[in-house]
């Protein structure tokens, strides 16, 4: 399952289910998104050949991030650009989340691990404006 969470026709973020599956390469991303994420699902003895990557210059203005959910629970709370709250999601083992646009914050419902993919470097607090969440009476699912 992909689930797409939008907001005035602007992408904000990409769910993909841990029991997403689809033989050969899958893009959930635009071209112009400055973060990439596909699935691949080959056949063994499939052969990708060796590559190197080039330099090529990218101009990247906002952060993207993926987050691989490894184990556990975790809820979602998706926000506009001016820090509105729009609706919540719940995250569970094996999901995938890439957070494209717009504010994001979370719950942990279970005890996680998960990865975190993102562009660099960190600048550190300069990278985030921090607000006051939602209130938990107030989520909605």
């Amino acid at each position: 399952m992909i689930k797409k969470i939008e907001n005035d026709k602007k992408l904000l973020a990409i769910i993909i289910s841990d029991d997403f599956s689809k033989e050969g390469i899958h893009f959930f991303t635009p071209d112009d998104f400055s973060q990439q994420l596909a699935y691949m699902h080959h056949p063994a003895g499939k052969i990708i050949e060796p590559h190197v990557h080039n330099a090529v210059s990218r101009e990247v203005t906002y952060t993207l991030e993926v987050l691989f959910l490894k184990r556990g629970k975790m809820r979602v709370d998706f926000y506009d650009e001016k820090q509105n709250y729009l609706k919540s999601c719940v995250l569970k083992s094996g999901d995938v989340i890439l957070l494209a646009r717009g504010g994001h914050g979370f719950e942990v419902l279970e005890e996680i691990e998960m990865f975190e993919v993102k562009q660099g470097p960190y600048a550190g607090e300069a990278d985030k404006t921090r607000f006051k969440g939602i209130a938990l009476n107030k989520v909605c699912l």
